[in-house]
């Protein structure tokens, strides 16, 4: 990883005085200075820190939060309160703006991080970049020093103290405008990027920061970063070139590209984890525990889940005795407001469609899609707190739902799901070949837009699945017995398969004379479970360890079920398991 070396150079200027003669040398003698008294230390006192006021001057332009913001002829300074060192900060870097032809699409994740500052030698703050492998939990241990020992972790920046702000708290203020005019790859892109679009060196010239916005949770800083291009090469060889150009940057000589990195504080005390069950079909995180009394090292693997909580004690009294109750932050999807209006309902409904697996986890309205307020300037589609169903103008036929989550425990911070304009394409060839037998409206060449809507929607419940922590589940199809596939009276109660994580798609098996009308998947009886199972509340539990004794026995007794089973969709050689 590239390390980014910040230096201020200090002049020094040497004064020569000529030797004096006697006479003169008596003369000054005769004049000895009085003493005066010299002031008391103060911190602001050591080399290189100045007077605050001195660097946050009357013409600064500042913002509170996260850390507070002030913009100084030109400069940016973070003022970081001393309470934030040491605190873990979630960073994520996305495209806003990309050039044409690279198959990159503004929304789209370019890198996370977790980083913290903290206070190093030489009145420098330096920044960490923390990964999460092998951990120990008793900080008071011999092997905790050992584990430490072997997870050293890199400083990606330092930076020196331009002033400290005294008072209840003291505050640091340095200088962040090199490390994020520059080309340090947390808030840039890493070296595979640069190959695959034989970008090189950064035009600094020709990249800057374009704001900087500060809110009591997290700090957004939108960059443009230029940079030079590979010279193509005149080569007679079979052998292919490794790489692709922008169009754009081959007319032009550079790729100019804008990104948005959100700096999100992550909890204090990270959310109770939920072990892991290969039973049940979740995304996991792990970590190698070493502990005092182990014979060897384990591992701790837990699920990736939102953190769904009651509201006060009264609520969570309420959910015990059955009801449905409404979590303290419910799960929110925006829709990109750059979305064609006639799909946004359905998108929409997409998510919503999650609210009747989440009731059986004992929440109402934990789930719901909402129409991105547009005149809102205080709201950014690039800001890590707020989930986003993006539309992609791209030619590419797919989608995808990814989620960025706390690595200490699994919690769900937000996710992007990304959503290609050529996805109805692939929509309609699929739904034409499959179905166009039994429903007359798919035997067109362009799908009447309730239709389109109908396959939006099914695969906006599928992304936003994902976003919820499911993984694929490629056990549900097998579940249905071939033959209940041309039955109407079980596709009506049960669908054609148990679980819209399947790559089932749709019921190719009916025929015309069948009268069935229910072809898609749809939020199922497995899924309806594994929300059960990842999100239920367990407010008498004292421990990760009691919930995961409660959910073993859940999990054993559900498995009896055919219907409620997963199936991995990493064994292709499982005959229950394959998809398509």
């Amino acid at each position: 990883m590239k390390r980014l070396k910040l230096t201020i150079g200090v002049a020094a200027m040497m004064i020569a005085f000529a030797p004096l003669n006697t006479a003169q040398a008596q003369l000054f003698k005769k004049k000895k200075p009085v003493e005066q008294p010299k002031p008391a230390a103060s911190a602001n006192d050591k080399k290189g820190i100045q007077p605050y006021g001195k660097v946050i001057t009357d013409k600064a332009l500042s913002q509170t939060g996260l850390v507070d913001v002030h913009e100084v002829d030109k400069k940016f300074y973070f003022e970081i309160s001393e309470s934030l060192l040491g605190r873990e900060i979630m960073t994520v870097t996305r495209y806003k703006q990309t050039p044409a032809g690279g198959g990159i699409y503004g929304g789209e994740e370019v890198n996370r991080q977790v980083i913290r500052f903290e206070l190093g030698p030489n009145d420098k703050i330096f920044m960490r970049s923390i990964t999460y492998f092998a951990v120990s939990n008793d900080s008071t241990s011999p092997i905790f020093k050992s584990v430490d020992n072997s997870n050293a972790a890199p400083i990606v920046g330092a930076f020196d103290i331009k002033a400290i702000k005294e008072g209840d708290t003291k505050a640091y203020v340095i200088d962040v405008t090199p490390i994020f005019e520059g080309d340090e790859q947390l808030f840039s892109l890493d070296s595979y990027a640069k190959q695959r679009f034989n970008l090189t060196a950064l035009d600094k010239d020709k990249s800057y920061i374009e704001r900087i916005s500060t809110f009591p949770m997290n700090t957004e800083i939108h960059m443009v970063k230029t940079f030079k291009i590979k010279p193509p090469m005149i080569s007679f060889s079979p052998t292919p070139q490794i790489g692709s150009y922008f169009p754009a940057a081959r007319d032009a000589g550079v790729a100019t590209i804008s990104l948005n990195t959100s700096m999100v504080l992550l909890p204090e005390v990270p959310m109770r984890k939920r072990h892991f069950d290969a039973r049940v079909g979740f995304f996991a995180n792990q970590h190698v525990i070493f502990e005092e009394e182990s014979q060897k090292a384990e591992r701790d693997a837990f699920a990736v889940r939102w953190r769904l909580e009651p509201k006060n004690a009264e609520d969570a009294a309420r959910q015990k005795r059955g009801e449905l109750i409404e979590p303290a932050k419910p799960i929110v999807y925006y829709i990109d407001p750059a979305t064609p209006d006639k799909w946004k309902p359905y998108l929409k409904a997409g998510v919503d469609d999650w609210n009747v697996a989440f009731e059986a986890a004992g929440w109402k309205n934990a789930i719901r899609g909402e129409y991105w307020p547009e005149n809102d300037s205080t709201m950014s589609l690039e800001d890590a707190r707020y989930s986003v169903i993006r539309y992609f103008a791209s030619d590419i036929m797919n989608a995808y739902g990814p989620n960025v989550h706390d690595p200490r425990s699994g919690e769900i911070i937000e996710s992007h799901v990304g959503w290609y304009h050529n996805v109805m394409r692939l929509l309609r060839n699929w739904y034409l070949v499959q179905a166009s037998a039994v429903d007359p409206r798919a035997r067109n060449v362009k799908f009447d837009d309730d239709l389109m809507g109908e396959l939006i929607r099914f695969v906006a419940a599928h992304e936003v699945g994902h976003t919820i922590g499911l993984r694929h589940n490629f056990a549900s199809s097998s579940a249905t017995p071939v033959e209940m596939l041309r039955n109407k009276e079980f596709t009506d109660k049960y669908g054609h398969t148990s679980s819209i994580m399947d790559y089932a798609r749709f019921n190719y098996v009916a025929q015309p004379e069948d009268g069935i009308t229910d072809l898609f998947p749809r939020v199922n009886d497995y899924d309806i479970w594994a929300i059960k199972w990842g999100y239920s509340y367990f407010p008498d539990a004292n421990s990760s360890e009691e919930e995961k004794a409660i959910l073993h026995e859940w999990t054993k007794e559900a498995y009896k079920d055919p219907r409620l089973r997963f199936g991995t969709e990493i064994n292709p050689y499982d005959p229950r398991y394959q998809n398509e």
